[in-house]
């Protein structure tokens, strides 16, 4: 008797309600177990976001979400779940990196999105929502990736795609401004407007230009004649052109 009463006031003593923390805890473990299954995925892919950084995102979105609801109600479950949102974007910027040309880390920034979502359905009550959540995503971690692959091996047609063009041109260190000069000149003629102009490699003895193109579709024939022409002047080592799709 003595026993129970001090249990009793020492629930008191910290607030402790029983069955909202075994609540608790089946949404901590919903978020947990379905994070991971969404982590797992990325861990095997070697993504920069694997299982730990998943689980800790679902995990911690349950949390906030679940304390918003047991401190405040359904209405500061609202308000949490809309810090959630807005937060997690920063930690997604934080596995997006740009590598020249190239973005790298939209799609796992994207999975950590998802990975809030679900633990926010884990914390808000709804594990029935926060595991068809988890379905959705792993299949468009999987098995969309087949489609992505097949419509990325399609040639790049400026009828199709608005495509971005580049004249690359390899010149020596001391023709860099002929150089510049040369694909202004030539551009400006055959009327495709310049958005810049790339330095991509400067070494010692070689420079790469890159003449970035407006977005706009283009003659691979005239191209290959401007290019042509560009590469006959005795400034300009080598000339070529690229296509590849705008952002």
């Amino acid at each position: 008797m003595h026993i129970t009463t001090g249990a009793q006031a020492l629930a008191e003593l910290f607030d402790v309600d029983v069955l909202s923390l075994l609540a608790s805890c089946i949404c901590l473990l919903t978020a947990f177990l379905l994070g991971t299954l969404i982590g797992l995925e990325r861990q095997w892919r070697q993504r920069t976001a694997g299982l730990r950084t998943n689980v800790l995102v679902a995990v911690g979105a349950a949390a906030f979400v679940d304390l918003g609801l047991r401190t405040a109600g359904a209405d500061g479950g609202v308000r949490v779940i809309s810090y959630v949102v807005s937060g997690i974007g920063f930690l997604g910027a934080g596995v997006i990196m740009k590598e020249g040309t190239h973005v790298r880390g939209l799609n796992t920034a994207a999975t950590l999105w998802a990975s809030a979502a679900v633990g926010s359905f884990a914390g808000a009550r709804k594990p029935a929502e926060a595991v068809l959540v988890t379905i959705f995503v792993l299949a468009g971690n999987t098995l969309l990736r087949p489609l992505v692959d097949f419509v990325n091996r399609r040639p790049i047609t400026a009828g199709e795609t608005e495509a971005l063009y580049r004249i690359h041109v390899i010149c020596s260190d001391d023709h860099v401004t002929d150089a510049r000069d040369l694909l202004f000149e030539e551009l400006d003629i055959h009327h495709y407007p310049i958005r810049e102009i790339e330095t991509l490699t400067d070494g010692d003895a070689q420079v790469e230009l890159a003449a970035v193109l407006l977005p706009t579709t283009a003659d691979p024939a005239e191209l290959d004649a401007i290019t042509s022409h560009i590469a006959r002047h005795q400034a300009i080592i080598s000339a070529t052109w690229t296509v590849s799709t705008t952002s």
